[in-house]
């Protein structure tokens, strides 16, 4: 099921629009239902991990219930393999839960949508949570997204190909376009940081990039900070220039997220996701084709710009929420507040499910460290 939604700008996105100074990677909305119990289950907790997620009680039994009827789902506008293959309706369904859909331009969208309640889980680049953390949404890392030697090709800071501007250095003074509090923000931090420069040395624009890839194409926007499939639409005409892209970027990767309260009594919905999400990996890998084929009809795209998009895509899996990905998270959190793209110290601690949880969530392959 799936309905448009229209929310008011409320503190999260005011966070975001003005870069947290003031604290502050096509379609759809539903209704929440009554939560009535569905499925329990209970699982004995494995011993704490020092540096790790909060521990309960090491002899606590942890329920893995469901007591929600409705599943409300947010995704981005650059669409979603998850929802086109529907493999959560899949699995959900018979355990009497329906699944519901709404789009949102980018992940600082989708992060307000589920600070005021209106959706329980989404997926997000790592900048998104952060900002919410710090807007004081009441959210938890659910589970992250594994990074290969190839991850970030289809993100990009670009210019028009006419403009003069031949690299990062070039851009100090210039108005630079994206999303701020998406993971285009911690792309471009970083970009600068590389060669000395700081956020206060461009002037940011910021705006979803669904709403400039027009005005960047006809050349009014000299710096745009962008993805694909927008990316690889612009590409098709040949009107981008691609001065850095995200390889090699030490980023924590994307993750899904959930409402705290939605999480806390639906582990058992939860664990079945992340392995629905896990296997659809591995089948994304191995189907390449198909997985074009979908993209080009879900998104609208011509062949031969799905093509672009899913030959930069990774479907590497999923990653559990081990010590080591908390650390890498907090780092990020850690260098927006040193930036001062926040307003105050983010613990990422407080965005977590007890160690025992995820080790009862998560399937076993995808907690180890490569």
């Amino acid at each position: 099921m799936t309905s448009p939604l229209y929310l008011p700008r409320r503190r999260f996105l005011s966070l975001t629009a003005q870069g947290l100074t003031g604290l502050s990677t096509a379609l759809f909305l539903g209704s929440c239902g009554s939560q009535t119990p569905s499925t329990t289950s209970s699982t004995t907790p494995s011993p704490a991990a020092s540096n790790s997620p909060r521990s309960t009680s090491p002899t606590a039994a942890i329920d893995l219930g469901i007591k929600t009827k409705v599943f409300r789902v947010g995704y981005q506008s650059a669409g979603d393999l998850v929802r086109a293959r529907k493999v959560l309706e899949k699995r959900l369904e018979p355990l009497g839960v329906t699944v519901e859909w709404a789009q949102f331009a980018q992940g600082p969208q989708l992060m307000e949508a589920m600070n005021v309640g209106k959706i329980d889980f989404g997926a997000v680049g790592e900048s998104p949570p952060i900002f919410a953390q710090a807007a004081g949404a009441d959210i938890v890392y659910v589970v992250g997204t594994k990074n290969t030697p190839l991850t970030g090709r289809a993100s990009v800071i670009a210019v028009p190909p006419e403009s003069t501007i031949q690299k990062i250095e070039d851009i100090k003074g210039q108005e630079v376009y994206f999303q701020k509090g998406s993971a285009s923000h911690y792309f471009i931090v970083r970009a600068l940081q590389e060669v000395g420069l700081t956020i206060k040395d461009i002037k940011v624009k910021s705006a979803p990039t669904v709403e400039t890839r027009g005005a960047f194409i006809e050349g009014k926007i000299p710096v745009w900070v962008s993805g694909d499939p927008h990316y690889a639409i612009a590409e098709d005409l040949g009107r981008i220039r691609v001065i850095k892209d995200a390889v090699g970027l030490d980023s924590p990767g994307a993750y899904y997220v959930a409402r705290k309260p939605f999480a806390l009594e639906n582990l058992g919905l939860l664990k079945a996701v992340i392995e629905e999400l896990h296997e659809l990996d591995k089948w994304s890998e191995a189907n390449r084709t198909e997985v074009t084929e979908i993209y080009a009809r879900e998104l609208k795209l011509k062949s031969s710009v799905a093509e672009k998009v899913i030959g930069r895509r990774t479907f590497a899996g999923r990653r559990g929420l081990t010590p080591q990905l908390i650390k890498e998270q907090q780092r990020v959190a850690d260098l927006f507040f040193d930036e001062k793209v926040i307003p105050k110290k983010v613990d990422i601690q407080g965005a977590l499910l007890p160690v025992e949880v995820y080790a009862a969530i998560t399937p076993p392959e995808i907690l180890k460290e490569s």
